[in-house]
């Protein structure tokens, strides 16, 4: 399991939710639970490696495919990357370099506009296939491809003049303009095979449910709303993990995960705050498992839907902000498990502005700036009004999201006091990605998972308002111009300094009320050896079990 996303397209999760599986970061430290800080690389007592047994894994919701090209959710890269699917170049678990994977090398042009890559030979896909230059033009048009479902990824690869292949082993990346992220993405790309995707509806082929890949671990079976099992390559390129199967079981209610991991049918789970806090520190607990806490590049929100007319207004939208107590929510609901943000980057990155303060919880000050936006109680009903429409929406939620609904709860509580009715409505994962898709929401909390250095182009560039990821239709011109700048300059300190005019521009549109960075917090079998908390978070791949201890034969 490497990274969910080799490069900064950032990844839906449904919010406080998700096990980090080498989600990208800069944190070097993890706290294990006992009180003891561990560094970037400390591992838990080893050995030598032996071969066998089964990895059980908690996933909070199901995928809507394991299609790498089409998916938009962080479930399909817990699944697929690094594990089925692999990209031509990855980061290196503790330097965070960029290194070779299916490609052996490459090379850049000095005007920093061609990447041409060299492919490792004998790579096969899983029926046998060789993997070829092909198979990375193919999915370069695929991904271009208007009538493919990818709009997310798209947006990020327009900017490509060609894609050359040389020969069967070896790929070229043309650019029509620079952009910093050139190498990531052209090396990260997901790639699928050709000979498997080309005929019929891409958006549909049934590989979407049987993936092929080139990966250590072959696709076995996916049973819908239970698990989708993966088993070992034995004739993998690479080097080979030792496990000989991943279960990735399927259990949306945090609830529910947490009692099938104390009977040990689950071998690693992420924990709710309440469950690393209060439910998981019993001697039986603590003897079969590790706990490990570690913040990755993730930030919570809650997004209003501008295209409403009760969001349209900064006014309102700050004011909103005003009515959420993050201070109470970190502390009662999240047990301290985080920090709270104010824009778009990851807190502990230099892009992130800390000069910006958190707006504080102010239920006067949100009443005086719905009064001046007109937001007034003309007919006496208890509820806000203007023209006509009563200020009473929707509240999105994915369900399995205790954190969220807390939130949501705590939310309607204040907005009521003030006149607005909200209501809570919880939907499964993939109804609820629909309806984001589709725009047919009023307001929604959610999280982003993040790649090392951001591109804040995919959720607010204005040109992604209708079918890419800026849900909540923002659109503001200098932004733009920000974004597009910032995507040229290779200077790291002059692209903060753009981002800190795009951060301060945000911050006073209020699109999104900021929440939280949330710590990952992960509890992890002590049967597994050589448990190592990279800055990317965890690595399952490299894990054995002590001949004694494995429990799962073939």
């Amino acid at each position: 399991m490497r990274t969910l996303s080799l490069y900064s397209v950032l990844l839906l999760v449904a919010l406080l939710m998700s096990v980090s599986c080498k989600s990208g970061g800069e944190n070097k430290t993890a706290q294990k639970e006992g009180g003891t800080a561990e560094s970037s690389g400390t591992e838990s007592p080893a050995g030598e490696p032996v071969e066998g047994d089964w990895l059980i894994y908690h996933l909070g919701a199901e995928p809507g495919t394991l299609n790498p090209i089409v998916a938009t959710d962080a479930y399909e890269g817990v699944i697929n990357s690094g594990n089925i699917y692999e990209t031509l170049i990855e980061r290196d678990n503790e330097t965070l370099e960029l290194k070779p994977l299916l490609a052996e090398s490459w090379e850049i042009s000095e005007d920093k506009l061609t990447y041409t890559f060299k492919i490792e030979e004998g790579v096969k896909w899983h029926d046998g296939a060789p993997f070829t230059s092909a198979d990375v033009v193919f999915s370069y048009d695929t991904i271009m491809n208007p009538k493919v479902d990818a709009p997310q990824l798209r947006s990020y690869y327009q900017e490509i003049r060609d894609v050359e292949a040389i020969d069967d082993l070896t790929v070229k990346f043309t650019y029509a303009r620079p952009y910093f992220l050139a190498l990531e993405f052209c090396g990260g790309m997901p790639i699928v095979p050709k000979h498997v995707f080309e005929n019929g509806d891409f958006n549909t082929n049934p590989a979407g449910r049987s993936p092929v890949g080139t990966g250590p671990f072959k696709f076995v079976k996916w049973t819908t709303g239970r698990e989708v099992v993966l088993e070992k390559n034995p004739d993998y390129w690479g080097k080979e993990p030792h496990l000989n199967r991943i279960v990735f079981r399927i259990i949306t209610d945090s609830s529910v995960a947490l009692q099938v991991l104390k009977r040990q049918e689950l071998d690693v789970a992420s924990l709710t705050p309440i469950q690393w806090q209060m439910q998981t520190n019993s001697p039986d607990f603590e003897k079969h498992f590790d706990k490990f806490s570690y913040f990755t590049p993730n930030y919570s929100y809650i997004g209003w839907n501008s295209r409403r007319p009760y969001f349209a207004d900064k006014r309102v939208r700050t004011a909103l902000t005003h009515l959420v107590n993050r201070e109470l929510i970190l502390d009662k609901v999240m047990y301290g498990l985080g920090a709270i943000v104010t824009n778009p980057f990851y807190i502990n990155s230099p892009e992130y502005d800390k000069s910006i303060e958190p707006i504080p919880y102010d239920p006067a000050a949100a009443r005086k700036l719905l009064e001046e936006a007109g937001w007034v109680d003309h007919d006496g009903d208890g509820i806000r009004d203007k023209d006509g429409v009563k200020f009473a929406f929707e509240f999105l939620i994915p369900g399995g999201s205790d954190t969220g609904e807390k939130i949501a709860t705590i939310l309607k509580e204040e907005l009521d006091a003030v006149g607005i009715q909200m209501t809570i409505r919880k939907t499964e994962w993939a109804v609820f990605t629909t309806r984001l898709n589709d725009r047919k929401f009023d307001a929604v909390t959610l999280a982003w998972s993040m790649g090392i250095e951001s591109d804040p182009y995919q959720i607010w560039s204005s040109t992604q308002a209708e079918s890419g990821s800026n849900f909540i239709g923002f659109k503001n011109a200098e932004t733009d111009r920000l974004i597009e700048e910032a995507r040229q300059e290779f200077d790291r300190d002059k692209r903060i300094q753009l981002y800190r005019q795009f951060s301060e521009i945000i911050n006073e549109e209020q699109p999104y009320t900021f929440l939280f960075c949330r710590k990952a917090t992960v509890a992890v079998n002590k049967r597994f050896a050589n448990v190592i908390v990279y800055p990317l978070g965890i690595q399952p791949n490299e894990w054995f079990v002590p001949l004694p201890l494995q429990r799962y034969k073939e």
